[in-house]
């Protein structure tokens, strides 16, 4: 046994590029992208990716560069997860909804050769371009034309387009393989402050892993009908921008969210499959006339991002679509805790059915250990479903590391071999874990750890609220107590007093649970991926000064 060693033959480096090749052989008259009128198969996908990854290498573009993307969700964005990597480069994904400054920053850290843009959103990058340092080399333009929408031509700062580099390319290139599968394929930016980006780096290996880890937990089929209501800028779809070739799925593209098209769109495809945060799932069900919009055959759509509100999962379920929920970063490049749904759970009445799927679940086979832990001792929480924690990964396709911040590497990525999430969880008898909230959202209310989350989860029940978000407010007396941001449904006939919220919570949780403060808005704060920006919030609540009446 002693003599029997890894050779050449059985240590491939593992890859999701090998993905599309197959794609080609096996589905290849059968439709890969849609984008309004324009329909590719997957060998017509194949090719393209292939000849844009040729033209990135006659550009100088060489192994480990970085190439990044602006751009929603439309085909060329799809195929630069194959072309870039294939021309050994590293791919970028950058937020479409960051602003110039940002944008700016992101490139200049990440040291982008070159950028594909997006032809609506020129003006944004040229902008972000215009704010680099005099001594500072800007990365070169590429302009992303679209027949489908009207934009400006081209300009001298834009001297390629998309389309001449992918027919200018060569169909017979051979693609650039990794040197090992611990060669980095994406450099994905949290969604932290430009002070000190995040850049978290993936290898080819962790994003083989987390790729068919996804497809594997969430059951997807060969040729699935995939709707891409999640920004591929956002972790690479959470690994689907390549799992839909590995399953020979359908990709439909949109530009932007908007929930009468993506019903229309869901009825024209036959739409099986799609993924999007929280946010999504309400905007979906709290649509103008859902009930016109109940869906004539079940749709699969996997939330994460956030924990999701027991009340918003229930209206998706009730309108069609099977929930699944998972749980993962832009560190782990995907879902890596799922809640994996037991049958006799289906028994159950609505409500208990909702409050089950709100958690996120246990360990995704792909994924080593997932605990719940003393972030201090580092050692595991009772499993009572109340003792909190913070929740650790350890798995293959947990990022390399922070570019260029080996200190913020090694404080979430520490010697005990764990990977620190900075999210607070409980772990219930059952093994399964739930989120209570981010470290920094939990408010202390007179000596007593309170979950925002909670509370949030009870003001959705409100038949009266679209969205929730509590933080801490200073009190005088308690130090903190719980603040609740609202925003109302639209078409009330009347609006619930700052009392009435008050008194709607007091009789589902304990006293000091119960927001001290109500403060209604039109809109609540969202990041660039759509999550409510509590640390604006937050700053609002304090601004307000210490609460006297509590």
């Amino acid at each position: 046994m002693d003599q029997l060693k890894p050779s050449p033959a059985n240590s491939s480096p593992l890859t999701p590029l090998g993905f599309l090749e197959r794609a080609a052989t096996v589905y290849g008259d059968y439709p890969s992208v849609v984008y309004n009128t324009t329909t590719y198969t997957w060998s017509q996908t194949h090719r393209r990716c292939l000849q844009l990854a040729s033209s990135l290498v006659s550009n100088g573009i060489k192994r480990g560069h970085v190439v990044s993307v602006v751009a929603p969700n439309i085909p060329a964005i799809y195929e630069l997860h194959f072309a870039v990597p294939m021309a050994g480069a590293i791919l970028n994904t950058i937020n479409t909804r960051l602003d110039a400054r940002t944008i700016s920053v992101l490139l200049r850290h990440s040291e982008s050769k070159l950028v594909f843009v997006d032809c609506l959103l020129r003006s944004l990058v040229l902008e972000a371009i215009s704010l680099f340092p005099p001594n500072a080399q800007p990365p070169a333009l590429v302009l992303i034309t679209d027949d489908e929408v009207s934009s400006e031509s081209t300009t001298v700062d834009f001297p390629d387009t998309y389309e001449s580099m992918v027919e200018n390319g060569d169909p017979g290139f051979e693609w650039v393989r990794p040197e090992s599968e611990w060669d980095p394929i994406v450099l994905n930016y949290t969604s932290g402050t430009t002070s000190s980006p995040k850049g978290a780096v993936h290898c080819h290996r962790g994003i083989f892993i987390v790729t068919v880890d996804s497809l594997v937990g969430w059951s997807v089929p060969q040729q699935p009908v995939y709707l891409w209501t999640l920004p591929m800028f956002h972790s690479n779809g959470w690994g689907f921008a390549w799992g839909m070739a590995a399953v020979g799925g359908t990709n439909i593209c949109l530009r932007k969210f908007d929930a009468a098209l993506i019903y229309g769109l869901i009825r024209r495809h036959g739409v099986t499959h799609m993924c999007g945060a929280p946010v999504v799932l309400n905007m979906l069900t709290k649509s103008p006339n859902n009930e016109s919009f109940r869906l004539e055959n079940p749709v699969q759509i996997l939330t994460a991002g956030s924990p999701p509100p027991a009340p918003v999962l229930g209206r998706a379920e009730s309108l069609g679509f099977i929930v699944s929920h998972g749980y993962g970063l832009t560190e782990s490049a995907g879902i890596v805790v799922s809640c994996v749904w037991k049958p006799h759970w289906n028994r159950l009445p609505a409500a208990e059915r909702a409050r089950l799927k709100a958690r996120q679940g246990v360990r995704t086979v792909g994924m080593s250990q997932v605990d719940v832990v003393d972030p201090e001792s580092g050692v595991s929480v009772k499993p009572d479903g109340l003792s909190l924690g913070e929740i650790v990964l350890r798995g293959g396709c947990l990022m390399l590391g922070y570019l260029k911040d080996p200190e913020g590497t090694s404080k979430c990525m520490r010697d005990d071999g764990w990977f620190y999430t900075g999210d607070v969880a409980v772990m219930h008898p059952d093994g399964y874990l739930e989120i209570k909230d981010r470290s920094k959202d939990v408010i202390i209310s007179g000596g007593e750890n309170l979950s925002s989350v909670e509370v949030e989860s009870v003001l959705y029940t409100n038949p009266a609220v679209n969205e929730a978000a509590v933080v801490a407010r200073p009190d005088e007396f308690w130090g903190e107590t719980p603040c609740a941001f609202v925003s109302l449904n639209s078409g009330l006939t009347q609006w619930p007093s700052e009392k009435e919220i008050m008194e709607f919570c007091r009789a589902r949780l304990p006293h000091y649970m119960v927001p001290k403060t109500v403060v209604f808005e039109d809109e609540l704060p969202k990041t660039s991926t759509g999550k409510i920006q509590k640390f604006v919030l937050r700053e609002v609540a304090k601004g307000m000064g210490e609460s006297r009446a509590s």
